[in-house]
C-alpha cells in the first residue's frame, strides 16, 4: 500500500521516468540485492534519460527537418564528392553553433547537401539546441505573409530564437523584389547571435546575380560568406545510394 502511494506521488510530481524504473525494480527480484544507493541512483539516471529523450523528441519535431533520420555517424565518405572527413567530424561537435558561425553546402543536385545539413541539425538537437529547417522559397513566402498581416516583427523574433536555422534550396530561383529586404532582415537578425546552414546548387560566386538590388545583395552576402565554413560538394548523384538508407 505504501509503495502504491509512493508511485502516485511520483506521478503527481511528473517523475514518470522514476515511476517506470521503480515499477521495473519491483518486478525484478534481483534488484533487491542492490544497495540503497545503487537503486536510488538508477531511479535518478532513468528519470534524467527519460527527460532527455522527451526533450530530443520535441526538438526534432519542432525542427521540421526534411530528413529526420540523417545523423553524422551515417555519413558516407567513400563516395567521391569532395567531403572532408576531419572537417565533418569537427562540425559534428557543433562548437561552431556555440560560436555563432555558419556553414554553406554548395554542389550539384543529389550531392547530399540537404542530407548533410539535416545530419548536423539532428546532432544539434541531440546537444539540446533548437533547430528550424525551411526551404528558402517557402521561408520567404512565410515572411511576406507575416509582413502583410502586421506580424513580421513577431515572426522574425521567432526565427531568431532558434540556435540553428537551416535554409535549403538557396537561390534555386531569383529572389523576388518583394522578399529581398525581408531576407536581409532575417540574415541580419542572426549575424553574430545565431547560426545558419545554407544549401545551394548555385556556386557562391553566382549568388549576387540572383538578387537584383545590388545594395541588398552586397549586404546579405557580406554577412553570410565571411562568417561561414564553405563546403563545395561535387561528383555524381547520391540519390541511388540514399535509397538504400545511407548518405
Amino acid at each position: 500500500m505504501l509503495m502504491n502511494q509512493t508511485l502516485e506521488k511520483l506521478k503527481e510530481l511528473k517523475l514518470f521516468g522514476m515511476v517506470e524504473e521503480l515499477e521495473r525494480q519491483l518486478k525484478n527480484p534481483t534488484t533487491k540485492k542492490l544497495s540503497f544507493e545503487d537503486r536510488v541512483g538508477s531511479l535518478v539516471d532513468f528519470e534524467v534519460t527519460s527527460r532527455n529523450n522527451k526533450k530530443l523528441t520535441v526538438l526534432l519535431k519542432n525542427s521540421k527537418l526534411k530528413i529526420s533520420t540523417a545523423c553524422p555517424e551515417d555519413i558516407d565518405y567513400s563516395h567521391p564528392r569532395n567531403l572532408d572527413k576531419p572537417l565533418m567530424l569537427s562540425l559534428s561537435n557543433v562548437d561552431w553553433i556555440r560560436h555563432r558561425t555558419n556553414v554553406i553546402f554548395s554542389g550539384p543536385t543529389g550531392s547530399g547537401k540537404t542530407w548533410l545539413s539535416c545530419a548536423l541539425g539532428n546532432q544539434a538537437c541531440r546537444q539540446s539546441m533548437s533547430v528550424y529547417f525551411a526551404r528558402l522559397p517557402l521561408l520567404l513566402e512565410d515572411l511576406f505573409a507575416a509582413r502583410a498581416t502586421g506580424m513580421f516583427t513577431k515572426r522574425l523574433a521567432q526565427l531568431t530564437k532558434f540556435d540553428l536555422l537551416i535554409i535549403d534550396d538557396w537561390c534555386l530561383e531569383p529572389i523576388s523584389k518583394k522578399s529581398q529586404a525581408d531576407l536581409l532582415e532575417l540574415i541580419d537578425s542572426r549575424v553574430g547571435t545565431r547560426s545558419i546552414i545554407i544549401t545551394s546548387q548555385v556556386p557562391v560566386e553566382l549568388w549576387h546575380d540572383y538578387i537584383d538590388n545590388k545594395t541588398i545583395a552586397d549586404a546579405i552576402l557580406d554577412r553570410l560568406i565571411h562568417s561561414s565554413q564553405h563546403i563545395k560538394l561535387r561528383g555524381e548523384s547520391m540519390r541511388a545510394k540514399s535509397a538504400k538508407g545511407k548518405k
